[in-house]
């Protein structure tokens, strides 16, 4: 008990120091709230609003970003480029775009946004009267069943599983395209409606009717709307937005600007710790983007329906799980595979710089050393939390590292995120990576807070009280080269 106090009060005094140093950064920003930084901005929003993805920040936060801390145009970089907020807000105000996404939801919602650009308003109708009145079931084929795995076995009623075959089946018979991408898209986006399922925070919420033998909850979602009413509505959706002074009222066709030609996006797939490095020194002038959280929020299983409906196997999606940013107890470090990366582009010094950095951050060391103690002690309700917190501190620091780089000489970077608390025992995100920007050729601008911050779970409020963790946009400026 005496060692972990002593290594508590160390550790208060390493994230005291770093607080006092971006004291004066640290700004309430009035015109943010948590409906601007997060997805419920967009949930009304013609062409947003196509597939609900939760873990967005809204186009207005978008437009908000640019025209507060950017006046002109260039090339702007979101790499958690998620469903493509970022990408195709800025790209109506002109910027040409570059975004990276791993999971493969986002990559196939932002490839139909991009799809529909090719499919006007008359030939989408056209489909969509064709499928007027048809009975889903009627298509059912076993070549088109939802390949499920584990975590999805017994996700929907067997009428509405043999309709998602039937559609499916439908689907396989559009001969173009991109207008077959659209109506996948609906499909994808009406999963969770019409199954036993809810997204809630860091998994998937089961419905007692499903009859997973592990599941002993109560919980009942109410009654599972019908997939043909499901799947029209959200056809019509899509249809009404296309429509909408021909899709140029939000957002596919038409620049904000009149003077202004729309953006381009170049969308590129994969990891962007694998990616960035890749992209040429000082070509980018913006960054907008938000990383996942260090908050065990593990998006392959939240989205294991739509994964599976994409066609993504269990061993693919372990896979996946290891190539995203770690975020979860069952990430592995990654340091051999940053370190062999590094190697073959003959970077060694880099590799050995980033890391540097990140072992002489005292925060995240006392941190962890908390975190460990209460690890041995039983404190933690999962033991591996320590490492997961370590292994997204050390990527982090070479993704804001390679932001650094790539960024020119005066270009900003404005990234959403929260601080996150462990059995009490706040982790200050904020100023951690602010202080990774510093040491990446980058000054922290600001540190804007919303007014209102985020509770503790209810699990930690009963134990170590109400407190609120500081929910907040970094904006850095890069001011030198990464090596200066």
């Amino acid at each position: 008990m005496e060692a972990t106090e002593s290594c508590l009060e160390i550790g208060r005094l390493a994230r005291d120091a770093l607080y006092d140093r971006f004291r004066s950064r640290l700004v309430t920003n009035p015109d943010l709230d948590r409906t601007l930084v997060s997805f419920q901005a967009n949930r009304d929003l013609p062409f947003y609003r196509w597939l609900k993805y939760k873990e967005a920040f809204s186009a207005e936060f978008v437009r908000y970003a640019i025209r507060e801390l950017s006046g002109s145009t260039g090339v702007m970089l979101d790499p958690f480029a998620g469903i493509g907020t970022a990408l195709f807000a800025a790209r109506r105000l002109g910027w040409d775009t570059i975004g990276i996404e791993v999971l493969p939801v986002g990559f196939f919602a932002i490839e139909a946004r991009l799809a529909a650009e090719s499919i006007g308003a008359k030939k989408f109708k056209r489909e969509l009267d064709r499928v007027d009145h048809i009975k889903w079931e009627s298509y059912w084929d076993p070549k088109f069943k939802l390949a499920h795995v584990p975590i999805t076995e017994r996700a929907f009623p067997p009428r509405i599983e043999r309709s998602i075959a039937g559609y499916r089946a439908y689907c396989h018979r559009i001969k173009d395209g991109n207008l077959r991408k659209l109506f996948e898209l609906a499909c994808l986006s009406v999963l969770e409606a019409v199954s036993y399922t809810r997204k809630d925070g860091q998994y998937l919420r089961w419905d007692h009717r499903a009859g997973k033998s592990r599941t002993r909850s109560n919980f009942d979602k109410g009654e599972i709307v019908s997939f043909d009413s499901a799947i029209r509505r959200k056809l019509f959706e899509i249809y009404a937005d296309l429509s909408s002074d021909d899709g140029t009222q939000y957002g596919l066709f038409k620049p904000v600007v009149e003077e202004r030609q729309i953006g381009s996006v170049d969308l590129r797939r994969g990891s962007c710790l694998d990616i960035l490095p890749t992209i040429e020194e000082s070509s980018v002038d913006l960054v907008v983007t938000s990383p996942p959280y260090c908050n065990r929020y593990d998006y392959t299983r939240t989205y294991a329906l739509e994964l599976a409906y994409l066609g993504t196997s269990a061993d693919e999606i372990k896979a996946l799980r290891q190539q995203m940013l770690s975020c979860t107890v069952e990430n592995k470090a990654k340091v051999a595979q940053l370190r062999a990366l590094y190697q073959r582009c003959g970077q060694n010094a880099v590799f050995d710089r980033v890391v540097r950095v990140f072992e002489r951050q005292r925060a995240i060391r006392e941190v962890l050393n908390i975190l460990r103690e209460f690890g041995a002690s039983g404190k933690l309700n999962n033991a591996n939390i320590p490492n997961m917190v370590e292994n997204y501190f050390l990527e982090m620091a070479f993704v804001v590292y390679e932001l650094g780089r790539i960024l020119r000489r005066g270009g900003k970077i404005v990234m959403v995120n929260d601080n996150v608390r462990y059995t009490g025992e706040e982790i200050p995100v904020d100023l951690i990576l602010s202080d990774f920007a510093e040491s990446s050729g980058m000054q922290t601008q600001c540190i804007w807070t919303l007014a209102r911050g985020k509770g503790n779970s209810s699990q930690q409020m009963g134990v170590h009280g109400r407190s609120e963790l500081r929910k907040c946009v970094y904006v850095w400026q890069k001011t030198r080269g990464c090596t200066e």
